[in-house]
């Protein structure tokens, strides 16, 4: 007896010595702290203010009605944010999966048919077809010593927190599209407007060139110079139109709808210029006011859970099953006492030797860990210094459509200065076809800075966070 204690001393310490182990696994990845991404010194010019934060309908402070009502509808009808929806019930199911998982499950079951039971299995042979009942109740428990069930949880907890940011996320960034496409159409508008006035100033110069020349004053090369002009004009016209179009087109296919939707949208109005202020402490503060970020960070978490639900695997847990129920062979009632039966059979499991199983496993939770905080760092740093270069870009701006406002009302004078040369005969054509260039170049570039300051104030609501709200990230914590 005492050889034999001692062999199997021996053999569960052999055991315990080769059991499974996590020895040497770990994650290498560290989240970057926002407040050493530094941006005071971009940021010198610009004024703070804690109000800079876009509001959730930051649209509404833009004062263009049909512009609210046109991101409305879209929130309403795109097919993308039912995508983002369904994404985030999915991983809401995946959740309520893991957290059932936790508890206990209770089983009842039973059954009425026949058999043949022949005479040689012990006890219960007949040798005939006889009636098989029984009835039955289960139930099964894992303890979840070491919490790691509640750990898988709390992962896919963390994963469904951040698909319903993302959702957040959709519609902040359908938002700022339908924003985006009414400036672009506005801008395609604009085109057309100096289009159309080039067409009206290359026809008129066309006109009096043929007076010229009936005149005497010209020749047919500068006529021929003239029809050329006005062919250039009407191939810019044609495609100013199209430019039209198409951006009716892509704002029918944010608001979910056929192209028709498009041509009842009336022409926008300029958007005005964002204001240059930054929020105060930006790169802290910017952490939970960007849906991205948000979710990013709940990603880091949700990883951080699985790298603790694969560690416990490796550690021995208990289980805990009992059945009950009623059994009867023949024509006899089922319900009666002789035709109980139980078994309670509580578990233990540690695991010995596996090939590498769960040390591959928790060495991929390690790796996805890594993953998700070097996408968190990632979005971070791109999201401090997007909004940086946005406010510098406003800046610049600014100071380019003061410089271009002073070229363009030079053009103007030059090209009213011209035509009354070449109408009194003083000038050439040549002249005035130059300075008539000059002054297109200087409309399309005009309306290119609006357009861009128009479409720049939209990129820095968004890369504010688009009015994602902080108090969000709480609700979704208590939840």
């Amino acid at each position: 007896m005492r050889l034999q204690t001692v062999a199997a001393a021996v053999v569960l310490t052999l055991a315990l010595a080769g059991c499974a182990t996590s020895g040497g696994l770990h994650p290498n990845g560290t989240p970057t702290d926002p407040s050493s991404l530094k941006a005071d010194r971009s940021l010198a010019h610009v004024q703070v203010s804690d109000a800079a934060w876009p509001k959730e309908d930051w649209w509404t402070g833009l004062g263009d009605p049909q512009l609210s009502a046109l991101i409305t509808e879209a929130l309403h009808d795109n097919p993308s944010l039912a995508e983002a929806d369904a994404r985030a019930r999915q991983a809401q199911a995946a959740a309520g999966a893991a957290d059932a998982a936790r508890k206990p499950t209770v089983n009842v079951g039973g059954s009425v048919g026949e058999a043949f039971i022949p005479k040689s299995v012990p006890v219960f042979g007949t040798g005939h077809v006889s009636a098989l009942k029984y009835a039955d109740a289960s139930f099964k428990w894992n303890l979840d010593l070491w919490g790691g069930q509640r750990a898988a949880w709390e992962a896919a907890l963390g994963q469904q927190r951040a698909t319903e940011v993302d959702a957040q996320a959709a519609r902040i960034e359908l938002s700022t599209n339908v924003a985006r496409a009414y400036v672009q159409l506005g801008y395609a508008y604009t085109q057309q407007d100096v289009a159309q006035a080039e067409l009206k100033r290359a026809s008129e110069a066309r006109d009096l060139t043929r007076q010229r020349v009936a005149a005497g004053i010209d020749n047919q090369i500068q006529l021929k110079q003239s029809d050329s002009e006005v062919a250039s004009a009407e191939g810019q016209k044609a495609q100013t139109d199209r430019a039209v179009d198409a951006a009716r087109t892509s704002l029918s296919v944010l608001l979910g709808k056929g192209p028709d939707r498009g041509l009842e949208i009336a022409r926008p109005q300029l958007l005005p210029a964002a204001a240059l202020t930054v929020p105060g402490n930006l790169s802290v503060d910017l952490v939970g006011h960007r849906a991205d970020l948000v979710a990013a960070r709940w990603r880091v978490e949700a990883s951080s859970k699985d790298i603790t639900s694969a560690k416990t695997e490796f550690l021995p847990n208990v289980n805990i099953g009992a059945m009950a129920g009623l059994i009867n062979f023949g024509g006899a009632n089922l319900f009666t006492l002789k035709n109980r039966f139980y078994e309670v059979a509580p578990a233990i499991s540690l695991p010995i030797f596996d090939g590498g199983r769960r040390r591959a496993n928790l060495n991929s939770k390690d790796a996805q860990y890594d993953l998700a905080v070097a996408q968190y760092n990632k979005t971070l740093v791109s999201a401090v210094n997007e909004v940086a270069d946005d406010y510098d870009a406003v800046a610049s701006l600014q100071a380019q459509v003061a410089a271009q406002q002073r070229a363009l009302d030079a053009a103007n004078d030059a090209w009213t200065l011209s035509e009354q040369r070449y109408k009194a005969g003083i000038g050439s054509y040549l002249e005035a076809l130059s300075v008539r260039q000059e002054l297109l170049a200087a409309e399309q570039r005009m309306a290119a800075l609006h357009a861009q300051q128009s479409d720049l104030n939209v990129q820095l609501i968004q890369a504010l966070g688009g009015g994602f709200r902080p108090q969000a990230d709480a609700e979704l914590s208590s939840k």
